[in-house]
């Protein structure tokens, strides 16, 4: 398939992409908050779980893995890549080594994992992954995010995409801006410009196709300690407005992260985006917390119900697909629980 295709399959109306590249230090807090060993056969058993459950032919496009996930067999003799390819879904792969410290700029971080990225690539291909992740992450503060933590980052990201287009496969690109703080949505709207701008100016100067990319923003939500609220519609109204002035019409999808949003937030505040969409993106998810949380419960309350945990993870990626297409209900909500 051509990278533009894969772009196109991955966020086809009424699906999404499951983000399950949870790290193993990230993957151990989840687990201790439902009272699971963190050990590498309880990891398997939880994403297995969810790739062989029925809402993945049905919702979902693409699943992003962690490099342990990746090249884990499961029990029933298929490795995951292709169990989750079994349904008709794309499997990926993150390949940063996550945020670190940045030098020169107090509490601000940079994204690493360039060094070895081409030869970990065609490893990646090779075990079937055909779309990769990268995450940067800004912070909004007084002082935050530095001109030198947008551009730094940005061209990480535009170095990673390069690379991940010559190895044949789909770059995600994720600039993250953080829903922690108090600024207000306004504040959110302005960095979150800054941000894609730079991004595209340096993926246009690494001579990357964005017919063959996928975008992973942020919604315009303003932080968590804000204390003006706002409405679904206001997210949804100031979201799209941002994506049309910054991101190139050659973008075919833009996949939402949930951030901090719950379940029902992430897809609530989806479906009002796509109530008013006249872009040509295809415009969805990529959540983890956001599809996987209710699923998780049901996993730390009898690990072996794979009924109950499947029935979960099914209920959550239907509203979400429903929230791909603007239509979305808390009625729907209810009844699809019930």
């Amino acid at each position: 398939m051509e990278l533009n295709e894969i772009a196109k399959k991955m966020c086809e109306k009424g699906k999404g992409i499951l983000a399950a590249d949870e790290s193993t230090g990230t993957i151990a807090k989840r687990f201790k908050s439902i009272n699971v060993d963190n050990l590498e056969q309880n990891r398997l058993n939880f994403r297995q779980t969810l790739f062989n459950s029925s809402a993945m032919k049905n919702y979902i496009g693409g699943v992003i893995l962690f490099d342990e996930t990746i090249r884990q067999t499961t029990t029933l003799g298929l490795t995951i890549p292709e169990l989750i390819s079994k349904h008709g879904v794309i499997p990926g792969i993150k390949v940063d080594k996550g945020a670190k410290p940045m030098a020169g700029s107090n509490d601000e971080t940079i994204t690493e994992g360039l060094d070895g990225l081409r030869e970990r690539l065609k490893e990646y291909y090779k075990l079937g992954a055909r779309f990769t992740k990268w995450r940067a992450v800004y912070k909004i503060g007084n002082d935050f995010p530095s001109k030198q933590s947008i551009k730094s980052n940005a061209h990480a990201l535009a170095r990673y995409a390069a690379l991940v287009q010559e190895s044949k496969m789909v770059p995600i690109i994720e600039p993250e801006v953080l829903m922690d703080g108090s600024h207000n949505i306004d504040k959110c709207y302005d960095v979150t410009t800054d941000v894609l701008n730079e991004c595209y100016n340096e993926l246009n100067t690494h001579k990357v196709d964005l017919k063959g990319t996928v975008l992973k923003p942020n919604m315009i939500i303003p932080g968590i300690d804000c204390k003006e609220k706002s409405s679904a519609e206001q997210i949804a109204k100031k979201t799209l407005d941002c994506l049309k002035k910054n991101v190139p019409s050659e973008v075919p999808g833009i996949a939402f992260l949930s951030g901090g949003q719950t379940e029902i937030e992430s897809s609530k505040n989806l479906n009002e985006i796509n109530k008013i969409n006249d872009t040509s993106f295809l415009i969805t998810f990529s959540y983890g917390r956001g599809l996987q949380a209710s699923a998780l419960k049901e996993f730390g309350k009898d690990q072996k119900n794979t009924e109950n945990i499947q029935k979960a993870f099914n209920h959550r990626a239907k509203m979400n697909g429903l929230s791909s297409k603007g239509e979305w209900s808390e009625k729907l909500e209810k009844d699809s629980a019930a």
